[in-house]
């Protein structure tokens, strides 16, 4: 190990670290040397999985994504489920459904900020029940109204002629 000029003998200089071995590899090799590694349990067969959901973290990371859970903090969580909040209200067909979701969101959330489990810190509100049962009420109000009106634009008119079987496997025309 030593210092070595640049280029031309001038110039910058750059350390040697060709013959320097660390503390940790040294006693490692010495170890080697000695035959402490010869002869031991296990030798030459692999690891055993740990816990039931293995050992590698795509497992790991794959079972927290089926089960709900997430590798994110706690008040991160909340924020993305806030967000969320409207495509899962959505597919709720009851509003006491819709209620309980917003209602144990909320919960949570003030939990969180009396008690911070993790940093980020969370900075939000809890959110309005009130007013997101209502939105969840309009949109299915709107999804109400446009099927009625899909279903009422195939009736005014003559009913299509009932097409043949081949017909409809070929795509021709009904006559």
């Amino acid at each position: 190990m030593g210092l070595i000029p640049g280029p031309g003998g001038r110039g910058r200089y750059s350390l040697d670290m060709a013959g320097y071995e660390s503390p940790i590899d040294q006693a490692i090799r010495e170890a080697a040397e000695r035959g402490a590694f010869d002869n031991l349990p296990g030798a030459g067969k692999p690891l055993p999985p740990t816990g039931s959901g293995g050992g590698d973290f795509l497992g790991r990371w794959a079972q927290a994504e089926e089960g709900g859970g997430s590798f994110l903090p706690m008040s991160l969580q909340l924020r993305k489920e806030a967000a969320d909040i409207g495509t899962r209200v959505a597919k709720e067909r009851s509003e006491q459904k819709v209620r309980s979701l917003v209602e144990d969101l909320n919960k949570r959330v003030l939990d969180e900020i009396r008690m911070p489990t993790s940093t980020p810190p969370l900075a939000m509100r809890q959110l309005d029940v009130e007013q997101i049962v209502a939105d969840w009420q309009a949109e299915r109000q709107r999804r109400a109204d446009e099927q009625a009106a899909a279903i009422a634009a195939l009736r005014p008119g003559s009913p299509e002629p009932k097409r043949r079987w081949w017909q409809i496997r070929r795509g021709a025309a009904t006559e």
